[in-house]
Parts: C-alpha cells; sequence; structure tokens
C-alpha cells in the first residue's frame, strides 16, 4: 500500500513539475495576420510573359481594374505597374495572409479576391494573341483591335492565390462566369502551379 502511495505521489510531482516547465516556457507562435486589401493588387489584368489562361482555342483575360484606365504606353506582358496602377479603381474586393505582414514579409501567404459583380474578361483567340506579342509587348490598344476579341462580363468572379515570396510554391485559382456583349454565356475554371496551367473554358450562345 505505502509502495503505491509513494509512486502515485512521485507521479504526481512529475506532472506538476512538467506542468510548471509549459507555463513558464515563452510562446513564440504568432497568428497569421489578415489584411483587407479592398482590391488594391499592383497590376491591371490576368496575363503577363509566360502566364496565358487559355484552352488552346481562346485565351481568357480578367481585368482587376477597368480596361480604358490602363495606360496606353504600359505592356501588359509586364504585369505589375506599381507607379499607376493606383489611379484606376479596383473590379475586386478581397483580402490576404501574411505570416507577419504587409512591409515585413516579401509577400502574403495567401490572397483571396472576390469580383464586385462587374469583373471585365476579355478572350481571345490563342494563335492571333501569340503572333501579335511575338515582340514581347501587348498594349491595352493592340488587344482591343484583336478581330477575334470577344468582351465580357463576370457577374462571379473568386480568386485564391499562394504567390511566390509567400508560399513554398505559386499556385493561383480562379472561377467566373458572365455574358459577353452578344449575350453569350461564358463560365472559366483556371489553375497555375508554377509552370503547369489547367484551363477550361465554355462559351455558350
Amino acid at each position: 500500500m505505502d509502495h503505491k502511495y509513494f509512486a502515485l505521489k512521485k507521479l504526481g510531482l512529475f506532472l506538476v513539475i512538467i506542468l510548471g516547465i509549459v507555463l513558464l516556457t515563452p510562446h513564440t507562435a504568432q497568428a497569421n495576420v489578415r489584411f483587407d486589401n479592398n482590391g488594391q493588387v499592383p497590376y491591371y489584368a490576368r496575363i503577363a510573359q509566360g502566364e496565358f489562361y487559355t484552352d488552346s482555342d481562346w485565351v481568357a483575360i480578367v481585368f482587376y481594374r477597368l480596361p480604358e484606365c490602363i495606360p496606353a504606353d504600359f505592356n501588359l506582358l509586364d504585369f505589375f505597374d506599381f507607379a499607376n496602377v493606383w489611379n484606376c479603381a479596383p473590379t475586386t474586393s478581397g483580402f490576404e495572409i501574411w505570416k507577419n505582414g504587409p512591409g515585413i514579409d516579401t509577400a502574403p501567404l495567401q490572397q483571396e479576391l472576390f469580383g464586385m459583380g462587374v469583373v471585365p474578361v476579355w478572350f481571345a483567340d490563342t494563335q492571333e494573341l501569340m503572333t501579335v506579342i511575338e515582340d514581347g509587348v501587348l498594349t491595352i490598344d493592340e488587344l482591343g483591335s484583336l478581330p477575334s476579341l470577344k468582351i465580357g462580363t463576370a457577374s462571379f468572379y473568386h480568386e485564391t492565390l499562394h504567390p511566390w515570396g509567400g508560399s513554398v510554391r505559386n499556385h493561383l485559382v480562379f472561377n467566373a462566369h458572365g455574358s459577353l456583349t452578344d449575350g453569350t454565356v461564358f463560365n472559366i475554371h483556371a489553375e497555375h502551379t508554377e509552370t503547369n496551367f489547367n484551363v477550361n473554358i465554355n462559351l455558350n450562345p
């Protein structure tokens, strides 16, 4: 009986010591930081050199700013425009998840964007577009003058991005549906992981 009593007493003392160590150990883990970006992303459209969302027939181009606000001399293939993009009203809203916060980390861990009901989406024939950009330049006027161009508006748009610099690997998924100016309904599902693209575009009269 005494043996069991002392064994339990020693076990209890051991557990108290362990609990004390846990309570006294500094907790260094910090919660991630959520930042509402209100759609203020540093780019105009989801198109860049080597980044085309195509199902082989069509290239879909989503605009985060109204096309008419894009500077005429800006090369859309450069993607970022930190100097001027803030002058254009966003077509999406959303938030970012950062490990520490903007100005501390290179990029967020994750970004979520939601369309505000009128996200411009343009479609161009893939081969026609590839021919136009052989010189490495694509302006909004060049894109707008393509004979194959179809102009639409997404009533629904949702995008999830895990960008380079914040995540281990780049990963983008977006879904959109809406209609073209001629009434044609469109649906897009696109996924991009590093160099791999999976794009499904449906244009239904």
